[in-house]
């Protein structure tokens, strides 16, 4: 993988922010009432409650990933550290 550059990751960061904001007014009016509701040229119902969902928690993993890199953070996750002899 490429090393993204602080602006690209500045630039990211931002628009995620931006698509948290716009998917919790959604969630928020879909949850109070509001039979349809549209973001872009997307029209959502009720019934995409749980996809929104799924979306919400991508875009804040993908948010706190640039946020990483703008602060100079570790973006990768150790699993399992192997010893080795030698």
């Amino acid at each position: 993988m490429s090393m993204i550059k602080p602006e690209t990751a500045k630039k990211m960061y931002d628009y995620y922010t931006k698509r948290i904001d716009q998917l919790i007014q959604a969630q928020e009016a879909l949850t109070g009432g509001v039979k349809s509701y549209t973001i872009g040229d997307r029209q959502m119902t009720y019934r995409d409650l749980d996809t929104l969902s799924d979306e919400l928690e991508a875009a804040v993993e993908k948010q706190a990933y640039y946020d990483a890199i703008l602060h100079g953070r570790a973006t990768r996750k150790i699993t399992a550290i192997l010893p080795t002899d030698k």
